[in-house]
């Protein structure tokens, strides 16, 4: 019961709530807009541009490589090297042949949470430049 509480009320904060520029959905949308863009446009991927410390994105590593994590294990996004070869620690992760999946390109397209970022986005006309 407990937990069905924090998610109703998580729920209700990201869709009534407002987002800021480093909110999770914000930057899901920001990356995965890019790729859709780049792979329509037939155009290849700058890695620059996804790294947490780019003007785009502008988070913490451990924030970002979170974020790339879930994309990657929810099958949103794929080609993209992390390597851990210590065990936990990540010290190398390859965005050179990063992409979107079609799963990627759904959620992008008809995820409420998108749409939400997406218009926050364009309010504080913060959209990606590319789209």
């Amino acid at each position: 019961m407990e937990a069905q509480n924090i998610h109703k009320h998580f729920g209700a904060f990201l869709l009534g709530g407002n987002m800021a520029r480093d909110d999770y959905y914000v930057i899901v949308y920001n990356i995965l807009a890019y790729l859709y863009t780049q792979l329509k446009n037939g155009e290849k991927v700058n890695p620059d541009l996804l790294k947490a410390n780019s003007k785009y994105l502008n988070i913490n590593e451990t924030y970002w490589l979170y974020i790339l994590e879930h994309l990657l294990s929810s099958n949103y996004i794929e080609n993209v090297v992390i390597t851990k070869p210590w065990g936990n620690e990540t010290v190398f992760v390859d965005l050179d042949n990063c992409r979107i999946t079609p799963e990627g390109i759904d959620y992008l397209c008809n995820n409420n949470l998108m749409a939400k970022a997406k218009e926050f986005l364009k309010d504080v006309k913060a959209i990606v430049p590319f789209i």
